[in-house]
C-alpha cells in the first residue's frame, strides 16, 4: 500500500516536472517572437562643455569641424539665439556664422551638401541656404512639411523631420518657384516666392507598435539614420530603406545627470557624426554638457 502511494506520489511530481518545463519553453518561444527593437548598449568616452542657453535643434560635423543650430521664440529668455555657428569643444561656445530675427524665424536642423548650407525653420515653412565657406544667404526655399524639425543628408538629397513619424527626402538640385504665406509668430504673414524642391519621397518611420511620432534631429551614420525621439530620452536606429526602427539608444541616464548638474536642462536632442574620425557626439536642448559616446554601428 505504501510503495502504491510512493509510486502515485512521484508520477505525480515527474508530471509537475513536466508542465513547468513546458511553461519555460512557451515562455523562450514568446519571446523570441517579440519583435521590439533591441536596445543598443553605449559607453560615454569624454564629456565636454555645453552652453546651457543653447536650445539645441541641430548638431553635426563638417570638414572636422562641430556646428551646431539653434532656436528660440520672442517670448524665450533673451540670452537665447536662432543661430548657427562652429562649437568650441574646451568651452562649449558657438561663434556664430548665421543668425535668424527671433521675432520672425525659430531656427532648425542644419546640414551641409555641396558646398552649401541649409537650415530649416520651424513653422514658418521656410529654409535657407548659404555659402559653406562664406555663409553668405543665397536663397530661400520652402518645403512640402507644415514644419521643419531636423535635418540631414545622404550626400545627395536633404532629408529632413517635422515632427511626426514621416522622413522627407528632397532634391536641392531640382526647383521651382512657389508663392508660400509665410506666417510669423501665429499672426504677421507675408506672401514670398520661394524654391520648393522637388519631393523624392516621404519614409514613414514604424516599430513593432506601428508609426513612432515626434522623429526630430538626424543623422545619418553607416546607412542607418539615427533620430532624437522628441520628449523621450531615446535615439532611433532606423533602416532608410524600409523605415523601421532596427535598434535603440536609451539615454536616460545622461539625461538625469545634466538635470542634476542643470535643473533648466530640456529634452534631449543633438546627434553629430564625424566620419573622419568615428567620434559620435549627443547633447540636448540647455544641457551643461556635450558627450562622446561609442556603441557598435
Amino acid at each position: 500500500m505504501h510503495k502504491s502511494i510512493c509510486l502515485v506520489l512521484i508520477l505525480a511530481l515527474l508530471a509537475s516536472c513536466n508542465n513547468k518545463s513546458d511553461q519555460k519553453d512557451s515562455g523562450t518561444d514568446s519571446v523570441a517572437a517579440d519583435n521590439t527593437p533591441p536596445l543598443i548598449n553605449y559607453n560615454v568616452v569624454q564629456t565636454f562643455p555645453h552652453d546651457t542657453n543653447a536650445y539645441t535643434e541641430g548638431l553635426l560635423f563638417h570638414d572636422g569641424q562641430l556646428y551646431e543650430a539653434t532656436g528660440t521664440e520672442p517670448d524665450m529668455p533673451a540670452a537665447r539665439r536662432s543661430l548657427f555657428g562652429m562649437v568650441d569643444l574646451h568651452t562649449g561656445k558657438i561663434e556664430p556664422k548665421v543668425e535668424l530675427d527671433r521675432k520672425k524665424f525659430f531656427g532648425e536642423g542644419i546640414t551641409f551638401l555641396n558646398g552649401k548650407v541649409y537650415q530649416l525653420t520651424y513653422k514658418t515653412k521656410t529654409g535657407f541656404v548659404y555659402d559653406a565657406k562664406t555663409f553668405r544667404k543665397l536663397e530661400e526655399f520652402t518645403f512640402p512639411s507644415v514644419e521643419g524639425w531636423g535635418m540631414t543628408t545622404d550626400s545627395t538629397h536633404l532629408i529632413m523631420s517635422d515632427g511626426t513619424s514621416n522622413i522627407t527626402f528632397l532634391d536641392p538640385t531640382s526647383s521651382r518657384p512657389v508663392e508660400t504665406r509665410i506666417v510669423y509668430n501665429d499672426k504677421d504673414s507675408v506672401v514670398k516666392t520661394m524654391n520648393s524642391f522637388k519631393l523624392v519621397r516621404i519614409l514613414g518611420v514604424t516599430d513593432n507598435n506601428g508609426p513612432v511620432s515626434n522623429i526630430n534631429e538626424l543623422e545619418l551614420i553607416h546607412g542607418f539614420l539615427y533620430a532624437n525621439q522628441w520628449t523621450t530620452n531615446y535615439i532611433l536606429k532606423i533602416d532608410p530603406s524600409s523605415g523601421k526602427v532596427v535598434g535603440k539608444l536609451d539615454l536616460t541616464s545622461l539625461a538625469n545627470e545634466a538635470r542634476n548638474k542643470y535643473p533648466e536642462s530640456d529634452t534631449m536632442n543633438g546627434i553629430a557624426y564625424d566620419a573622419a574620425t568615428g567620434k559620435i557626439y549627443v547633447t540636448g536642448k540647455l544641457w551643461p554638457n556635450i558627450y562622446e559616446i561609442r556603441f557598435p554601428l
